[in-house]
């Protein structure tokens, strides 16, 4: 019961999230499973992108399709992205079962770190 209670709080704290600040999938829900769950790196990934598979986004998109902020321009630019972000997901999932454990740890690490840092200071 605890575990389930967890990840549920785990999915709606990702789910106001990406809906507030288009964040949720590697960076809410990768690191919650690995610190929270106990789950490997590459277990947490997995779970993540089988969230995708599902239309999870799609309340999201209407509320902000409602609010004025999305355009026909803007669905276009996600279909012409999506058409790719397909394949790029699929290769990079190859790539990744085959990384090391305690190396795809770093490297997520060090792209957050990164991209942190860029949020903060650069313009």
């Amino acid at each position: 019961m605890n575990e389930l209670l967890l990840l549920l709080l785990i999915g709606l704290a990702a789910g106001v999230l990406s809906g507030l600040a288009g964040i949720g999938g590697g960076t809410i829900i990768v690191p919650a499973l690995v610190f929270f769950m106990g789950y490997t790196q590459h277990q947490a990934q997995g779970v993540s992108l089988t969230m995708f598979l599902l239309p999870i986004g799609f309340l999201g998109v209407y509320t902000y399709y409602k609010g004025g902020h999305i355009s026909r321009e803007s669905i276009q630019v996600a279909l012409i992205m999506c058409a790719t972000f397909v394949f790029g997901s699929y290769f990079g999932s190859k790539l990744a079962v085959n990384i090391n454990q305690e190396m795809l740890k770093k490297i997520f690490g060090v792209f957050l770190f990164l991209l942190s840092l860029k949020m903060i200071f650069w313009k």
